[in-house]
């Protein structure tokens, strides 16, 4: 089986395929070794081994290129592949004994690497330990990869070749398990980090991975940019002419840190986040199915999200409350966890795998079918965890869009896919709970949440990051696998303990994050972190989501945006439900999240040639503005036509217009005329600066 997973045999684009490949099939890296033993011995007898001319075997002929073999040759007769694979059918072609040394870890040493300009090459050892208490090196027989060839790139020896400078992981995989090794190459010449005063704990790791990258942090953001980037980063809003004004006359120290505490409070922060958790859970009606979310089902549950932010619950209890939720969707809204699906069929594995990602930020799907080619999940681990919510049941009420969930402690365990056999209840990667006549879902919520389960800490850490910088320390931050490592590991565990430590109060965490220096960046670049994409050196420009950027229109044009039945003056960011959004196109073409996934690359911030022809030529701004009572307003006061175009500019930009600025736009307006400020409204709102923090 290892000659096999090394030569590549049974990859994905070889025999390892779904149907296998020339009528030859093998489980994909070998996680069906019965099976596999099954194919090469009894399928075809004789025809793939041939135990009285071991030589002659077609496995053997085809793997060296004798014979014709469209996965050409893996390797040469001289071999130790070959000798193993020789030997085995001389032997008679055995199975394994019952008592064989299974496997149980891998790691590599060292696990770290740093090349600096004089060195070229160094070797990688992989180190396997096996269940008898071994251990060996398995470099022959593992495979490699790495994260960025630029970089640094690995041969099929272990073997590390530095590249350019930056950071990335090479990877060895052996067996079901994969680990990493952090590779960091240096540039050459002399290197001096500069005085720089942290801020906080934040400040600190970052600053100590970029000092080891040779990377300088650009300065700190003046008032105007900062003040604009934490309205929009924490309530989705753009700040007021009199809030610009108060901020920017206030001389005090801490006038940033204050400024955070009081958008913290304000009600707007729980409207965004009960936006985001909305969509992450997919709050959105299904009113086709019997047992489909109903309309009435999908407001009680936003609203029940809403006033958890609003009330500032801690995150364990918030998803402790849905996890182990029992009783009726629509008097217990928490309990709608296990309605938001597709088609609103109740289907254990879709749920435990929704749970996974949403709340450790794994993704466990592979391994429904085969372990998980770069993780270390396997079928046992998969079917274990859907074995937790296998008993959910949901029994109809007496009206008809209300039911209840309960669970029934009888209910049979998950069945592998393999063999049939039932898989019992167990954690991700943790133990088998105890939850004969019990509720398993109970257990699962104590582990889950628990302060030391690093994996749902930092997976809350991870994605509040994300909404301050645009990524996450692990990107896509729902992707989370040993293949995809954090780009700053200590940081992210740093910041998962803290939210522990502040028993999960996000606004805790997030008032960290905020008084940062990190935070507070510039996005103007230095020559050492122009190519910094990953590390926060630097803010990097961000388009606003598709809510807070009609959001945005209509607060700089005091100009609110109907939403069919909705309330009037409602925010599109307020909006509770799916369908809501999918039903409006200016949403819609700016990507939000149609909530029909759990996966956080449903919302898209890609800008598009549609987004640019709506926004110049539709009917979104063009309406705003000539609806909005701004211009008229001043006009109507007889401010005059500097005062009109700061205004313009303040409202828009949260800054005032430049010289240069000032020199092209003030003869437009020197008529006075109402239509020459709408234009260069209409210009600001279709400007870059507009449509992205920064």
């Amino acid at each position: 089986m290892p000659v096999f997973f090394r030569a590549g045999c049974n990859s994905g684009g070889c025999h390892g395929a779904a149907i296998g490949k020339d009528g030859f099939h093998l489980s994909l890296f070998g996680y069906d070794p019965a099976g596999d033993y099954y194919r090469l011995t009894q399928q075809i007898p004789g025809r793939r081994l041939d135990l009285v001319v071991p030589e002659q075997s077609l496995l053997l002929l085809k793997a060296i290129g004798a014979v014709p073999h469209s996965g050409g040759r893996r390797f040469k007769p001289d071999t130790e592949y070959y000798n193993t694979l020789l030997q085995w059918i001389r032997a008679g072609a055995p199975d394994d004994s019952a008592n064989v040394p299974q496997i149980t870890g891998l790691s590599l040493v060292p696990d770290k690497f740093v090349f600096t300009g004089k060195q070229k090459q160094k070797p990688l050892e992989v180190v396997a330990k096996y269940s008898d208490g071994s251990a060996r090196t398995v470099n022959n027989l593992a495979l490699y990869l790495t994260n960025n060839k630029n970089t640094a790139d690995i041969d099929d020896k272990g073997v590390v070749t530095p590249g350019k400078r930056g950071d990335t992981f090479v990877f060895a995989r052996f067996a079901k398990f994969a680990v990493g090794a952090e590779v960091t190459v240096l540039p050459p010449g002399k290197f001096k980090w500069p005085k720089i005063a942290d801020y906080n704990y934040i400040d600190a790791l970052i600053d100590d991975k970029l000092k080891n990258l040779r990377i300088i942090p650009s300065a700190v953001a003046g008032d105007e940019v900062f003040l604009r980037r934490a309205f929009f980063d924490l309530i989705g809003a753009p700040p007021r002419p009199e809030e610009y004004y108060s901020f920017l006359k206030d001389k005090s120290r801490t006038k940033r840190a204050a400024l955070v505490d009081e958008l913290l409070n304000r009600p707007e922060f729980a409207d965004l986040w009960a936006a985001k958790w909305a969509e992450t859970l997919k709050v959105r009606s299904d009113n086709n199915s019997a047992f489909g979310a109903d309309r009435k089902a999908a407001y009680e549950y936003y609203e029940w999200i809403h006033d958890q932010m609003k009330r500032d619950v801690p995150l364990d209890q918030f998803v402790r409350a849905q996890v182990d939720g029992t009783g009726s969707n629509l008097t217990n809204p928490a309990v709608n966890l296990y309605t938001m699906l597709p088609q609103g069929q109740y289907d254990p594995k879709a749920v435990a795998q929704d749970v996974a990602q949403v709340f450790t930020g794994m993704r466990v799907q592979c391994a429904q079918c085969h372990n998980h080619p770069f993780d270390r999940w396997t079928q046992d681990d998969y079917y274990g965890f859907v074995s937790l919510f296998t008993g959910v049941k949901r029994k109809v009420a007496s009206e008809a869009r209300e039911f209840y969930i309960y669970d029934d402690p009888n209910a049979a365990p998950a069945k592998h896919l393999l063999d049939g056999r039932p898989v019992p209840a167990k954690f991700l990667g943790g133990d088998a709970p105890d939850v004969k006549g019990k509720d398993p879902r109970a257990a699962l919520a104590d582990w889950l949440t628990s302060k030391d389960n690093s994996w749902f800490r930092e997976n809350l850490a991870n994605r509040i990051w994300a909404q301050f910088f645009g990524r996450g320390i692990v990107d896509p931050l729902d992707d989370v696998r040993i293949s995809n490592p954090p780009s700053n590991r200590e940081l992210l565990q740093a910041l998962g303990r803290k939210l522990a430590e502040y028993n999960f109060d996000a606004r805790k965490l997030i008032r960290d994050i905020c008084n940062s220096r990190t935070y507070q960046l510039s996005e103007v670049p230095n020559e050492t972190n122009r190519d910094d994409a990953d590390q926060f050196s630097r803010a990097h420009l961000r388009r606003l989501r598709a809510d807070v950027l009609l959001d945005a229109i209509a607060a700089v044009t005091d100009t609110p945006t109907a939403f069919g039945q909705m309330p009037g003056g409602l925010r599109a960011v307020q909006l509770d439900e799916g369908n809501r959004i999918s039903n409006n196109y200016f949403l819609k073409t700016f990507g939000l999240c149609s909530r029909e996934s759990v996966s956080a690359s449903e919302t898209r911030l890609e800008p598009t040639l549609a987004q640019a022809l709506h926004l110049v030529n539709g009917d979104t701004v063009e309406s705003k503005i000539n609806r909005s009572t701004v211009v008229s307003t001043l006009l109507a006061a007889k401010k005059p036509a500097a005062e009109i175009l700061d205004e313009s500019f303040i409202r828009t930009l949260s800054r005032k217009p430049s010289e240069a600025e000032k020199k092209k736009l003030m003869p437009l307006l020197a008529s006075n005329d109402r239509k020459a400020y709408d234009d260069v409204f209409w210009a600001l709102l279709n400007s870059t600066e507009f449509e992205f923090n920064h």
